[in-house]
């Protein structure tokens, strides 16, 4: 209970989410009843509390338990997203003690579990200080000679370039200060074992083709400080042609925004500039959990709309409303995505149907669709215009006669690009047909096709 404690304090989680992460196991574990918890603490804690017991109450077999796992998140978390932050944080300190679990067999399968369901769900809540230390202590488990072959090769590397980071480190921080930047602070990072040893097989194993093992934050005030500091930086190194990422102009789709450059330093170290605002900082590092914790003038900022727009873009075109609740305003309103899934699951509980819905949908790459307004939809990688059409209107993907893709006329089966500006052009007597369904890559595209189809079947007939 003390671990989860100060991970979730870590995060910067509110009271009742720190002390029902204390509480978790009480209702389990002791005679203490729920009852008694709501007299003492309250009654959101005994909520927290008792969504995080019944997750651990229910216990499945088989190969296809990690689809039951995240089940069982969907649900607790149905109401409030504070139950998976409790969770993560005991899921946490589970792979940290994960050497004393006996047998061998039940430790191989919590660190799949946590490398198939918990780490690809903290990637999309953007949790990334929980996610680089679940993808590392299972892999521990899971790979224990790769990750002891990593982890040797990251600190001989590290060792050799400790001085000429710390160089590099000295040399930025003038520059910096002579071009009249005040408010900064640099931090310095060796890229984590799994995802440097994920990297590397995608370079052919060569490490040298790895520019982003070593790394230098420069964390300044705001937006404009970003760009400031990227001008600087380019002045003093020269950067790799095709390094510089602008994630703040187009951020990733679970809301990451950073501007990313790589430069040759005079010791001719390479070496990965990530310049961020320290709220991107605190997003970064804490995802879904940042929006808690954020305090101005004395007041703490409660959750709104707006993290739900920073974590998917598409929902600024649907915005999900709060729900009303607790003394603070409702239980936190829960990303589009969960509640996707959550529907998908209740339609189709059969567990390949759900998985393949998973894998194919949520745990995807995702790619963002601009509308000629400029909205932003948010789909998986090789969507098309069908796609598109649906997550805009469903009455667009009815009455849909072509598309046009960035300005062009396109086949309704293109795969899409990221940030392409899709144009659906519609007529009155247009008719979706049988071809669409192989054309449509997203499950709810599909399903919405198939009742349209056999609707109007059913009319012909």
């Amino acid at each position: 209970p003390r671990a989860i404690a100060l991970t979730l304090a870590r995060l910067g989680m509110d009271r009742d989410t720190i002390v029902a992460g204390i509480l978790h196991d009480t209702i389990e574990d002791t005679p203490v009843t729920a009852d008694e918890l709501e007299e003492k603490f309250g009654h959101t804690v005994r909520f927290l509390a008792e969504s995080v017991t019944k997750l651990s109450k229910l216990k499945y077999r088989g190969l296809e338990r990690h689809v039951e796992s995240l089940r069982r998140l969907l649900v607790a978390t149905a109401s409030d997203i504070r139950v998976i932050i409790i969770k993560f944080a005991d899921r946490l300190h589970n792979m940290q003690t994960l050497e004393f679990v006996e047998p061998v067999e039940k430790r191989l399968r919590i660190a799949s579990e946590t490398m198939e369901v918990y780490v690809p769900v903290a990637e999309r809540l953007g949790i990334g200080v929980i996610k680089a230390q679940l993808e590392d202590l299972a892999m521990k488990t899971l790979e224990p000679e790769k990750y002891k072959e990593t982890a040797v090769f990251l600190t001989e590397r590290g060792e050799k370039a400790k001085d000429a980071l710390e160089d590099a480190k000295k040399e930025l921080r003038k520059a910096l200060a002579v071009g009249g930047m005040r408010n900064f602070h640099l931090e310095s990072r060796v890229k984590n074992i799994h995802s440097f040893a994920k990297k590397l097989v995608r370079k052919d194993n060569d490490p040298d083709k790895v520019y982003d093992i070593f790394a230098i934050r420069v964390i300044v005030p705001g937006v404009e400080d970003c760009y400031k500091a990227m001008g600087i930086i380019h002045a003093l190194w020269r950067p790799l042609l095709g390094r510089v990422k602008d994630y703040i102009a187009d951020p990733k789709p679970n809301g990451y925004r950073s501007i990313h450059t790589t430069v040759i330093t005079r010791h001719k170290i390479t070496i990965e500039i990530q310049i961020r605002s320290e709220e991107m900082q605190r997003e970064a590092q804490f995802g879904i959990a940042s929006h808690f914790n954020y305090k101005k003038k004395n007041t703490v900022a409660l959750p709104s709309v707006d993290w739900i727009k920073s974590l998917l873009p598409s929902l600024t075109k649907s915005a999900v409303k709060p729900t009303q609740g607790n003394e603070n305003g409702g239980p936190h309103p829960i990303p589009r995505w969960l509640r996707d899934l959550t529907e998908i699951e209740a339609e189709h509980p059969e567990h390949k149907e759900f998985q393949e819905t998973l894998q194919r949908d949520f745990f995807a790459e995702r790619i963002f669709i601009f509308t000629p307004k400029g909205d932003a939809i948010d789909l998986p990688v090789g969507a098309t215009p069908v796609d598109f059409a649906y997550e805009v209107h469903t009455d667009l993907v009815e009455k849909m006669a072509g598309a046009k893709v960035n300005g062009k006329m396109a086949q309704l089966d293109t795969p899409l690009h990221n940030g392409d500006v899709v144009e659906v052009i519609t007529k009155k007597s247009a008719k979706p047909n049988r071809k669409w369904l192989d054309y449509a890559k997203t499950t709810r595209a599909k399903r919405h096709l198939r009742g349209v189809l056999k609707k109007l079947e059913g009319i012909q007939g």
